[in-house]
């Protein structure tokens, strides 16, 4: 097939980069534009060094972008930003994946609420397909405007589903305990991701309400059939990639809950279920597009333990959308993606 034309929006940020160092290997992919009002006019590899050899653009202003020619756009934008120039680009044919939530969420005043802003585009949201393949492949294959999920809803939907579609625990009380590296509050300067604050640190943050609980809550509820109650508490850790979810739910009937893993999962390229008793660690998708999940039952209880990890920059956002973009366009599924973790 020809190239695929390739613009990013917000091309300055920890997913950003991630963004263009996979689209850098891709064969199927020409790199048209990457925008920065602050940079423009700046090569790409100066505040990148590590795409030196790869990405020979410098960053353009948005204005003079011309994203309108491109196939497709990637928002790695801030939230509020894509909403803003996702219906001209859909206009023009392009097709548009928002790394940010302003699609998630299918509830727009609840969106609004959470996010505290009005939407620019109400309609959109309710083509805009949730771009989880492992839920949605179907209709991301033929979707134009594809909301890429969030970095702790791909790793605590991923872990809960199994439990939820075969409906053998208590939906009204699950719990998602959840942990992060520092690159997932993004690339600015802020005094809580500070080296001197986070490093030798560890902290809860966002208990009354973190921005991801309703994205969660939607995912698993549609899973379920009806709503669910979730506990989400989100963890700040010392290092700067990973996310591990710990979750919880509790059993109403009996199941194999090593064989319900290994069946749901069983296709999908990027979830691996590990032997039973096995403890995945976050270093072991570092930089890859996998998720690692084992399941226990601790003492035979009547408690499910989950654990689930995922690099948040890629499984959590930009391998994500790399995915998306090849089912988009009718690609291997794993074009791109087929990076073996980084270790140590």
């Amino acid at each position: 097939m020809s190239q695929i034309k390739v613009g990013i929006v917000g091309g300055t940020g920890y997913t950003g980069v991630e963004l263009l160092r996979l689209l850098a290997l891709h064969p199927n992919v020409a790199l048209h534009a990457i925008t920065s009002r602050a940079e423009a006019g700046i090569p790409v590899s100066q505040m990148f060094p590590s795409l030196r050899g790869h990405v020979d653009l410098a960053f353009s202003h948005p204005d003079e972008a011309h994203l309108d020619q491109c196939d497709l756009v990637f928002f790695a934008t801030p939230n509020g930003i894509a909403m803003q120039q996702t219906r001209a680009l859909l206009d023009a044919g392009v097709k548009v994946i928002d790394l940010a939530a302003d699609f998630r969420i299918k509830d727009v005043a609840e969106w609004e609420k959470w996010y505290g802003m009005v939407h620019a585009c109400p309609d959109l949201v309710a083509e805009a397909v949730y771009g989880l393949p492992e839920v949605n492949r179907e209709q991301i294959r033929s979707a134009r405007l594809v909301a890429n999920p969030g970095c702790y809803p791909t790793a605590v939907q991923l872990g809960f589903f199994p439990l939820i579609e075969a409906g053998v625990v208590d939906a009204s009380s699950l719990i998602a305990d959840a942990k992060s590296g520092v690159s997932g509050a993004g690339r600015k300067a802020e005094v809580g991701i500070l080296f001197s604050e986070a490093s030798d640190n560890f902290k809860a943050y966002g208990v009354p309400g973190h921005r991801h609980l309703p994205e969660i809550r939607q995912g698993l509820a549609r899973a379920n059939g009806s709503d669910v109650g979730l506990t989400f508490v989100p963890h700040l850790t010392p290092m700067i990639r990973g996310i591990h979810a710990t979750l919880y739910a509790r059993l109403k009937s009996e199941a194999d809950l090593q064989a319900l893993y290994q069946q749901r999962y069983a296709d999908e390229l990027f979830v691996d279920v590990l032997p039973a008793g096995s403890h995945p660690e976050t270093r072991s998708v570092r930089g890859a597009n996998g998720c690692r999940i084992a399941v226990h039952r601790p003492q035979g209880g009547d408690v499910v333990v989950v654990l689930s990890v995922i690099d948040n920059l890629v499984k959590g956002a930009a391998g994500q959308a790399v995915q998306n973009m090849n089912l988009m366009f009718g690609l291997p599924e794993a074009t791109a993606l087929n990076v073996v973790p980084l270790l140590p």
